[in-house]
């Protein structure tokens, strides 16, 4: 961030998304096909970088099918240490995880997926003593849609502010004045964010032990228009970067429509309370792709040292999604 300079006060350095280097590359080629989702965590105890990504393939194939965790010392080059596939779950896709250590020393993974039973996504959490040793039995649910009073919640990403664990997250809303038929239809996919039946926001849900969240609400970035703009269909808030004394800037991914689902861009917003979030991206994105769709998305920033890791999913030329990283100094 940058020095003060009159009334300039803790400005942070963003990124050129074109020069970030590559972290993982999807299996296979187009439309479809991604690898990225990324939850970057940094433990001063071991001097380790951790980061939580997803593999999918195209839906067809069956979507977001393994979780997996890497470690590294500088936070560029990463060498996997342990993955989930979405068949130990009996899961329909996996979606974004975040990785944190608690303050008894836990480590605890929370992990979106949809869940066979009602075919709906949820927040589920396991616990280890290390990054690479996680097992499935049990899964603890975290969140539902009934918990949001929504239709879906998934996308977790964590954080530790003060002695509170503050998880933000996607959820889905009940939209009113649905035909039957779409009442039917809206979970007949188990994936309702992209039937255009419900509308992405965001949500917040606090802790004291990392086990047991009480959901706060919606804490969506407002913005003008409400309900058209490029943002109308997803604001999805992904990462928090504290600013110096004042507030917190955020990351949000926003589409217009259900037609731009999954193919996402970056905006920008502010909160001074982590409750109330407001725009600073009201007319286009901050952030996109230079290739495709111009999708930039899932991102999420670490501040280590003196410098800002920025972590994202992005378009590439033929349409598939990459991991990228960029890395930038707080001067």
């Amino acid at each position: 961030m940058t020095e003060f300079q009159g009334k300039a006060f803790g400005v942070p350095s963003l990124f050129d998304p074109a020069e970030g280097l590559l972290v993982r590359a999807p299996l296979g080629a187009g439309p479809g096909w991604w690898a990225g989702a990324p939850s970057a965590s940094y433990d001063a105890i071991s001097n380790t970088f951790y980061l939580v990504y997803r593999m999918r393939l195209p839906r067809e194939l069956g979507r977001g099918y393994e979780c997996r965790i890497a470690a590294s010392h500088d936070g560029v080059a990463f060498t996997d240490i342990w993955a989930l596939p979405r068949s130990s779950l009996d899961a329909l896709s996996l979606g974004r995880a975040s990785l944190m250590r608690g303050l008894d020393g836990l480590w605890r993974l929370y992990l979106g997926y949809v869940a066979p039973t009602d075919r709906r996504w949820r927040i589920g959490m396991l616990e280890a003593h290390e990054p690479d040793q996680f097992h499935l039995s049990p899964i603890q649910t975290i969140l539902t849609a009934q918990d949001t009073g929504g239709e879906g919640v998934h996308n977790p990403n964590v954080y530790l502010i003060g002695r509170m664990i503050y998880l933000i997250a996607s959820y889905a809303t009940t939209e009113p004045s649905l035909t039957a038929a779409e009442e039917a239809e809206k979970h007949a996919t188990g994936d309702i964010y992209s039937t255009g039946l419900a509308r992405a926001r965001t949500g917040a849900a606090i802790s004291g032990d990392g086990r047991h969240f009480v959901w706060i609400g919606d804490i969506s970035p407002q913005s003008t228009p409400l309900e058209s703009g490029w943002d109308a269909y997803i604001r999805r808030i992904g990462a928090l970067l504290p600013l110096e004394n004042a507030g917190y800037l955020a990351f949000y991914d926003g589409a217009a429509s259900v037609e731009q689902h999954s193919e996402e861009r970056t905006g920008l917003a502010i909160t001074m309370d982590l409750r109330t979030y407001y725009s600073l991206s009201p007319q286009a994105p901050a952030l996109v792709s230079p290739y495709s769709t111009g999708s930039l998305r899932y991102l999420d920033v670490l501040p280590v040292g003196h410098e800002l890791f920025y972590y994202y999913e992005m378009a590439r030329p033929d349409g598939a999604h990459e991991l990228r990283v960029s890395v930038t100094e707080m001067l």
